[in-house]
């Protein structure tokens, strides 16, 4: 199960990408409540890509709002995945879900732009995916979107691959490249 699970994500490490650009999705005061009173915290949602088909999210917790970035930067950093693009947009239409959010992903044609929340849009611009149409399904809490946006983008499989496990190349599956 773990074997398939990890040949499933993708992993890519920090070192064999470009550039990575961060972008924070969300900032949010939380607090714990003890016998003495309310702890404040703060955690910190932030989206990291190189533009080029690497993506990954990261969530970091502390007292301070830069180091809750940090921390959470560094995980994105350790989550990578590779995206498979078609142009400048996806191969296929996937539904990615995390919860009780469900995140409809479709290709569109060149020029029509990231049609997406702020959440989604993060992710797929970190991408380098330029041209798609999105709908979120459920709730639109933050982190079950870019959740539900990141399982989404795992089950795109590349024409390619698809053809050699179905003994076809691409002409014959109807794309056209």
């Amino acid at each position: 199960m773990q074997l398939k699970e990890k040949k499933l994500r993708r992993r890519v490490r920090a070192n064999e990408v470009g550039e990575l650009k961060e972008k924070t999705v969300n900032i949010a005061r939380v607090a714990k409540v003890v016998k003495g009173g309310k702890r404040f915290s703060f955690t910190a949602l932030v989206v990291t890509g190189d533009g080029r088909g690497h993506v990954g999210a990261g969530l970091g917790k502390a007292g301070e709002v830069p180091d809750a970035i940090r921390k959470a930067t560094e995980r994105a950093k350790k989550t990578l995945i590779k995206v498979p693009l078609r142009g400048s947009t996806i191969p296929h239409e996937v539904v990615g879900d995390f919860g009780p959010t469900k995140v409809l992903l479709k290709p569109a044609a060149p020029g029509s732009g990231v049609i997406a929340g702020s959440a989604v849009r993060a992710v797929l611009e970190s991408a380098g995916i330029k041209d798609i149409k999105t709908k979120v399904i459920g709730s639109t809490n933050s982190h079950n979107v870019l959740h539900a946006v990141l399982s989404g983008l795992l089950q795109l499989r590349d024409p390619e691959v698809v053809g050699t496990v179905r003994n076809l190349n691409v002409q014959d599956m109807g794309y056209s490249l």
